[in-house]
């Protein structure tokens, strides 16, 4: 039966994966799409917060988790942790309002997949992730509501990571991930001409741009845990990831294509012209990666219950594309502040499964960076989730659902907000590899 669930549950996951793109964001416009690494489905159900570390999760914001203390019980007798591994994807269920109207878009994606293996005091983790998301289409309308410019673009930036954790004491671990980031961006840009009469004319010019992204940033991690009374558990983290630079390789072109009347889809290209971008030194340009920094701190009696916050900050303001910018959207530092936790009615019951069940909760509030039209785009999100017991009980892996409601943007300034239902699903599988041989 367990096995069955989970053949499913990787079936459900590879199908978003691969069925649409991972956003409809009309903010996926701006700069290098919108931000999708939000943690794992445990981070993400509790607002967020990367806060909690224990043996037997992964966590995705802090490669401080790879180090920890061995497990007592059945199968590790205190001698090791489990290799933990782990899958995820995500379906979005979006309603764009604006001052002229209200659309509705689903979407769905892979979140990550990521291996951590115990080495003594060492653990290592890697895994590959969509690290932002581009997926938009706007129509530029005037004041008579005539179309003048369709806009649209797809695409974003992966995560390919390997990271290192050590436990210092018992008390204190280390960790550091080594990213590496790549992807593509498309935009294209249809400029819409009309005939004497009002009808769109057959022939239409399209502006083509492709960035072709590269480049390597750090993510440095912290972790302290210390007992305060005998049931109360304090935890802090920190993890910083220094600003860095990405390769960008830029193509422009200009097109004379053939329309739909109607729908104003491309049904054939007649001639390409391609923009000597060389000649603009816009061939080869590097965008600046914000610096990121987050605190966090949190109390609870381990197995039982937890409640935590955390705040991050980064340097958004830092961000520029030469390639591909314009005259109504700036950017300034971004920050947020997540609070979440779980309980857990009796992680070691012997009767009653949803006794053993993890249940969370969490909310948070964010400034996304980003201005347009000296509006600041805020978030706020409020989340829900369960983690499931699956497999041999010893081993402690489960499968764990996450549902989010939130709002983005707003639609001063003839804006677009964005209210939005994200539906997480992953599993989270521990397993035993190597066992020390004993002797009698």
């Amino acid at each position: 039966m367990i096995k069955r669930f989970i053949v499913i549950c990787i079936t459900i996951i590879g199908s978003a994966a691969f069925a649409q793109q991972g956003t409809s964001s009309p903010y996926s416009f701006y700069g290098i799409g919108s931000l999708k690494f939000k943690g794992t489905v445990e981070n993400q159900s509790m607002g967020g917060i990367g806060v909690y570390l224990d043996s037997i999760h992964f966590n995705l914001k802090n490669p401080a988790s790879y180090a920890g203390n061995a497990l007592n019980g059945p199968y590790f007798n205190g001698e090791s942790r489990p290799v933990k591994f782990t899958v995820a994807g995500t379906m979005t269920n979006t309603t764009l309002k604006s001052n002229s109207g209200d659309a509705k878009a689903n979407t769905a994606i892979f979140d990550y997949l990521a291996v951590s293996v115990p080495i003594g005091k060492f653990g290592v983790g890697f895994g590959l992730l969509p690290y932002t998301s581009v997926g938009y289409r706007l129509d530029d309308i005037n004041d008579d509501s005539v179309l003048q410019n369709r806009f649209s673009g797809e695409g974003g930036l992966n995560r390919v990571f390997a990271g290192m954790g050590y436990q210092v004491t018992e008390k204190l671990s280390v960790g550091v991930d080594f990213n590496y980031n790549f992807g593509n961006i498309q935009n294209n840009a249809l400029d819409v001409e009309y005939a004497d009469d009002g009808d769109v004319v057959q022939y239409q010019t399209v502006e083509y741009n492709r960035s072709d992204l590269s480049g390597l940033n750090l993510n440095f991690g912290l972790n302290y845990k210390t007992m305060v009374t005998d049931k109360l558990e304090l935890s802090a983290t920190a993890t910083y990831a220094p600003g860095s630079k990405l390769n960008s390789d830029n193509v422009r072109s200009y097109s004379a294509v053939t329309v739909d009347a109607t729908t104003l889809e491309t049904t054939a290209t007649s001639s390409t012209i391609d923009a000597d971008l060389e000649a603009q030194n816009l061939k080869n340009t590097k965008l600046t990666l914000p610096a990121t920094l987050s605190f966090g701190v949190g109390i609870g009696d381990p197995k039982s219950w937890f409640i935590g916050t955390e705040y991050t900050y980064q340097s958004t303001s830092d961000f520029s594309n030469p390639v591909f910018s314009n005259d109504i959207s700036t950017y300034e530092n971004s920050s947020k502040i997540a609070i979440g936790g779980f309980y857990i009615p009796d992680y070691n019951a012997f009767s009653g499964y949803y006794k053993r069940v993890v249940y969370r909760a969490g909310l948070n509030f964010a400034n996304t960076g980003l201005v347009i039209k000296d509006e600041s785009i805020k978030e706020f999100g409020i989340s829900f989730g369960l983690g499931l017991p699956v497999g041999r009980r010893s081993f402690f892996s489960n499968a764990n659902l996450g549902l989010e409601f939130g709002k983005r943007g707003t639609t001063n300034q003839n804006l677009i907000q964005e209210n939005f239902i994200n539906f997480n699903l992953s599993l989270s599988l521990n397993s035993r590899w190597f066992e020390q041989k004993k002797y009698k």
